[in-house]
C-alpha cells in the first residue's frame, strides 16, 4: 500500500510542479518521475535549510512539488526549449 501512496504523491507533486513552473508537462509518467525525484531533492534541500513543511500528505506533496520545481528549473536551464 505504501508504494501506491508514494506513486500517487509523486504524480501529484510532479503535476503540481509543472503547473507552478508554467512549463510544458511531461505526461503522467514524466510527472511521476519528476515528482519522485523532486521529493528526494525537496527533502534534502529543505533539510539543509532547516525548513519543515509539516507532516502527512500535504507536507509531502508540498515538499516534493518544491523539489520538482527545482528539477524543472535545472532541466530547462540545461536543455532550453526553442520557441
Amino acid at each position: 500500500m505504501e508504494i501506491i501512496v508514494t506513486l500517487l504523491i509523486g504524480a501529484a507533486a510532479g503535476w503540481l510542479g509543472s503547473v507552478l513552473f508554467k512549463g510544458s508537462g511531461f505526461g503522467l509518467l514524466g510527472n511521476l518521475v519528476i515528482g519522485l525525484l523532486g521529493s528526494i531533492v525537496g527533502y534534502w534541500l529543505l533539510g539543509e535549510l532547516g525548513i519543515h513543511l509539516g507532516t502527512g500528505w500535504i507536507g509531502a506533496i508540498a515538499t516534493a512539488a518544491l523539489g520538482a520545481v527545482v528539477i524543472l528549473v535545472v532541466v530547462n536551464l540545461v536543455f532550453p526549449r526553442r520557441r
